[in-house]
């Protein structure tokens, strides 16, 4: 069976994705896309050689009867509108992050799906399909360091346009974290705390940078996350696990070491694209397996949920300075 997909989006990620499921993945057909720049649209079409049909809103590609499924990743704000109609169209649904820009509209998403009574949503984040975060969890999971007492990590990126904000350091950055932290240790977050070091003078003004952000878990979990936009000399993602018995690190990214004009070095990764392109590769022919064989997996509407309510409570942390809650409902058990 051919997964035959309609795109809604077709800027940057979104012609990542047309593009590898195109040409790099198996079992899948672009037929359909739609853009708010029809002519961007048909532009994308024409330049990657497809025969896709370009469509005037998403809600006419969501319901076209040649598409079997849906990827959204257009304007953040508009995921919760074309998640909706596809749970409502029945259609399997992949959205990239955020699954929507309010925990509300998460939660209405939650709410639908369950009453459709099939999962039906897989959220865009890649990091528990990247081999060295599935490394990590492999330790963590056969008790090779013993249970996770705390975590040390960073995210380093070498700039960020004069649109980044101090909010987008919780809702565009660290949202990876908070959801492959849940995923590696099997909790969720009870709290949340934002310290503000000295910062940096190659931050533009209206922006704080760097932060740390102080997480506590059910299970009693510390972890602490260095986020980091503006480091100049890469882009940087660290994970350090210290367990009871011993302390398990993410691998960094394979390069070749040098030995040239009396130094050893490694290169490092300046696009975050590149440090995670297999991830997106294995996430989405997941979906497109799971769309195949009638089963969605991978990270679900309820992590997406999870993930803006603990976004949620660490932006208010990063005015507020306290220790600020996390309250979350019980998980039901449809997503379990």
């Amino acid at each position: 069976m051919t997964v035959r997909l309609g795109v809604i989006g077709t800027g940057a990620i979104g012609q990542d994705h047309i593009r590898r499921c195109s040409f790099a993945l198996a079992g899948s057909q672009v037929v359909a896309v739609n853009d708010i720049n029809a002519d961007a649209a048909r532009k994308v079409v024409e330049g990657l050689g497809i025969q896709a049909e370009v469509y005037a809103s998403g809600h006419e590609l969501i319901n076209a009867d040649n598409v079997d499924a849906v990827l959204v990743t257009s304007w953040g704000p508009s995921h919760e509108e074309f998640v909706l109609a596809a749970i409502a169209a029945g259609k399997p649904v992949f959205c990239e992050k955020p699954l929507a820009v309010t925990a509300e509209g998460c939660r209405k998403i939650v709410e639908a799906e369950m009453a459709h009574g099939k999962r039906l949503v897989q959220v865009g984040f890649m990091r528990p399909y990247d081999p060295g975060y599935r490394a990590l969890k492999k330790v963590i999971d056969e008790n090779g360091i013993g249970a996770p007492l705390m975590i040390h990590a960073a995210h380093r990126n070498p700039s960020v346009g004069e649109s980044y904000n101090t909010d987008m350091a919780i809702t565009d950055t660290l949202i990876h974290e908070l959801n492959v932290f849940t995923w590696l240790l099997d909790d969720h977050f009870v709290s949340a705390q934002v310290l503000y070091p000295r910062k940096t003078t190659n931050a533009l003004p209206h922006l704080k940078d760097p932060q740390i952000v102080l997480l506590e878990t059910a299970k009693g979990t510390r972890i602490d996350v260095e986020i980091f936009v503006n480091c100049q000399y890469g882009y940087d993602i660290q994970c350090e696990v210290v367990g009871e018995t011993g302390i398990a690190k993410l691998p960094e990214p394979a390069s070749v070491q040098m030995r040239s004009a009396a130094k050893l070095s490694n290169t490092i990764l300046t696009d975050w694209k590149q440090r995670f392109i297999d991830a997106y590769d294995v996430e989405l022919q997941d979906f497109i397996h799971a769309v195949r064989d009638g089963q969605i997996g991978g990270p679900s509407a309820w992590d997406g949920y999870t993930a803006a309510v603990s976004g949620d409570a660490c932006v208010l942390a990063q005015t507020s300075g306290k220790v600020e809650p996390i309250e979350l409902p019980e998980k039901p058990a449809f997503y379990a």
